[in-house]
């Protein structure tokens, strides 16, 4: 299945995030450290793989945690770090997150029994 546009601008802003963090954490230029590139890599697969696809709010809002519990904590410390640096360096990245951050997440759908 393709990404669609609301997914490739969340993989664009995780991308910028744990560029920003790399860069100034582990004095990285273009390229990722190995633990960035393994954080990055694992968000893009989630991504892909989100249940809500073009419906989804931030993953923060989401109902459904599918990050590890240690990748969790890896990308929260990524986005406390880049985050407010975004407005800087990727403002329109920045802003379309604040937008789809308001939107409420989707409801559970529970499986219908046959």
């Amino acid at each position: 299945m393709a990404d669609g546009p609301r997914i490739k601008r969340e993989k664009k802003t995780i991308d910028a995030m744990v560029r920003l963090y790399c860069h100034k954490h582990h004095g990285t230029d273009d390229e990722l450290c190995q633990g960035c590139s393994e954080l990055h890599d694992y968000a893009m697969l989630r991504l892909s793989k989100c249940p809500f696809q073009e419906n989804k709010s931030t993953c923060g809002k989401c109902l459904v945690h599918c990050y590890k519990p240690d990748m969790k904590e890896k990308v929260a410390k990524v986005m406390r770090y880049s985050g407010p640096r975004m407005l800087l360096h990727h403002p329109v990245l920045a802003l379309h997150h604040v937008f789809d951050g308001r939107k409420k997440p989707e409801p559970l759908k529970k499986a219908v029994a046959k």
